[in-house]
């Protein structure tokens, strides 16, 4: 048995690189959206013969995320359709266009209809593929999407990467030397993270790194002769990009969860197993890294999908302010223009994200703690 789930593993993952392929290059799917489709739907069968409780525990978590997804899409759709306005407001002040031109655009984009007839024609033609269609820039949404979705999970990830692998030994280091220099610093260092404004950091590091030098790249995601690097110029280019964006949009996270680490450490510490831990003679060391890290973590994996709906949230003003050709900034230009189905398009991308992020948090809880898989 064991012999046969190895080798039902090695052909799925034959079968995983197939489609993945299948869908890049025969579909036209973009990179990362061909990647996530075919390692969740892999993944999942993985689990059939991998562990069957943990996929059983995962589809009720798909089942229950369903209806919350249709509801903040339904949420964003009737705040678009309540704001003044629509996307046609310029032709209909433009005495060059005729009146009979403005209603045949309502009727081919379909805003001449109660808001709830488009809602549910939106999700219908979203469950066959088709999201829509941009009228600002002409394209469909999917595609608009597709192409800025990665620019935003790069810097998301790497934000991630960077608030959690500064702040988790920072709490540790906080809560352990309680009350001394260090914790002082630190917690100084993390209100100021909390106090200070996305938008604000980004121009602070803009105006610091142009009057020392220009030591950093201040804009963009590539340099202009990017097109002439190999791969691994490129890559080293791409990493330069990221630092002042990651560390703008990573701040007050990093702030938050050095907090909240903090905190967690200090109550972890002072229960019975900890202190019978050290009345054993274990070494400090151990004590917490194996009996407080392992319980005072949980806390953070549950906030682990907000999180990443929080760095989406504020990545719109960070792409702005940093020129970063990410799904933020086309969202607020779609906003501002009042492009629906851009707009709802997007929408949906980022609830699907936040949606994922709570999953894989959920996931991994179950995993640290099977009491979790159990319920």
């Amino acid at each position: 048995m064991p012999d046969r789930k190895r080798l039902l593993t090695v052909a799925s993952f034959g079968a995983d690189i197939a489609v993945f392929l299948t869908l890049l290059l025969a579909a036209g799917w973009g990179w990362f959206i061909a990647l996530l489709v075919t390692e969740v739907l892999f993944w999942l069968i993985r689990l059939i013969w991998i562990s069957p409780p943990l996929l059983r525990f995962i589809i009720r978590r798909i089942i229950h995320m369903i209806p919350i997804l249709i509801s903040v899409v339904a949420i964003g759709f009737l705040l678009i359709q309540l704001a003044p306005g629509d996307i046609l407001a310029a032709f209909r002040l433009n005495p060059d266009v005729r009146p009979e031109t403005v209603e045949r655009m309502e009727r081919m984009f379909g805003l001449n209809k109660p808001w709830y007839v488009q809602f549910f024609k939106y999700i219908w033609n979203a469950l066959h593929g088709e999201f829509g269609f941009s009228q600002t820039y002409k394209a469909p949404v999917f595609t608009l999407v597709n192409q800025r979705a990665g620019n935003t999970l790069i810097l998301a990830f790497a934000s991630l990467l960077m608030a959690w692998g500064f702040s988790i030994p920072a709490g540790i280091v906080s809560a352990t030397h309680q009350y001394r220099w260090q914790d002082q610093i630190l917690s100084v260092l993390a209100f100021v993270g909390l106090s200070i404004p996305n938008f604000f950091l980004g121009f602070l590091l803009i105006y610091l790194i142009t009057n020392t030098g220009g030591w950093l790249p201040i804009g963009g995601m590539w340099s202009i002769n990017s097109s002439e690097m190999n791969v691994l110029q490129k890559a080293v280019d791409l990493l330069k990009h990221l630092i002042v964006p990651t560390i703008v949009l990573a701040t007050a996270a990093m702030a938050q969860l050095t907090r909240l680490m903090r905190a967690n450490m200090l109550e972890i510490m002072g229960q019975q197993y900890v202190t019978t831990a050290r009345a054993k003679g274990l070494r400090e060391r151990i004590v917490i890294n194996r009996h407080a890290l392992r319980n005072a973590i949980n806390p953070m994996i549950t906030i682990f999908g907000f999180q990443l709906g929080f760095l989406l949230s504020g990545a719109a003003l960070t792409e702005t302010v940093l020129a970063w050709p990410g799904l933020g900034k086309l969202v607020l230009q779609a906003t501002i223009s009042q492009d629906l189905y851009l707009v709802v398009g997007s929408l949906t991308y980022t609830v699907i994200l936040i949606v994922v992020g709570n999953l894989i948090a959920d996931v991994l809880l179950a995993l640290i703690d099977p009491r979790v898989r159990m319920r």
